[in-house]
């Protein structure tokens, strides 16, 4: 069995990251749809509120709140695969909570690229219009989620996956880790 928690900042490649898991049939658990699921039952917009709904959890059941609630969601995916991909991780509280559950069984990589790079990819996905639309900015998002302490669950990493090449040879390294387990 194998727990592999993802961690990075926006536009770093986690999304991708989980679509190479999908494409192996390796489950993945997304931390987001969690916070999208509370969003749904306070009967709030997940696309303009995602953030609010995130801290708010924090605040109400601590700073391993999302990991907490996805510890069900794990659990059932082992039931039906040895590895479980968790995409989402944003602080060093959920690491310890994910490191409590699996124990050695689980490992954090933290997938990085320069903000100019992620800027960019966001960009391209219409997803960063910014503040003067009534949007969050990247700048914004990046501040919220180290107010969150990913820089801390980022240092704690296992793996450093440096995203800055082509999407092919980010593919190849990101398969490699499932397949062959983040420690070879």
């Amino acid at each position: 069995m194998q727990v592999i928690g993802i961690v990075g900042l926006p536009g770093s490649g986690k999304s991708e990251a989980a679509a190479v898991a999908r494409d192996l049939d390796v489950p993945v658990v997304t931390m987001g749809d969690v916070i999208r699921a509370a969003c749904r039952d306070r009967g709030v917009d997940p696309d303009t509120r995602h953030g609010e709904v995130a801290q708010a959890l924090r605040e109400e059941g601590g700073p391993a709140a999302i990991a907490e609630r996805s510890l069900p969601l794990i659990e059932d995916a082992l039931a039906e695969s040895d590895t479980v991909l968790v995409d989402g991780i944003r602080s060093g509280a959920e690491v310890d909570r994910f490191e409590a559950a699996f124990g050695d069984d689980f490992r954090l990589v933290s997938i990085e690229a320069p903000y100019e790079t992620r800027k960019e990819r966001i960009a391209e996905r219409g997803r960063d219009a910014g503040a003067a639309d009534g949007g969050e900015s990247l700048r914004d998002r990046d501040e919220r989620e180290r107010g969150f302490g990913m820089d801390d669950a980022m240092a704690r990493a296992d793996v450093v996956v440096d995203n800055t090449g082509s999407l092919e040879a980010f593919h190849d390294r990101v398969r490699r880790l499932l397949t062959e387990g983040v420690d070879s």
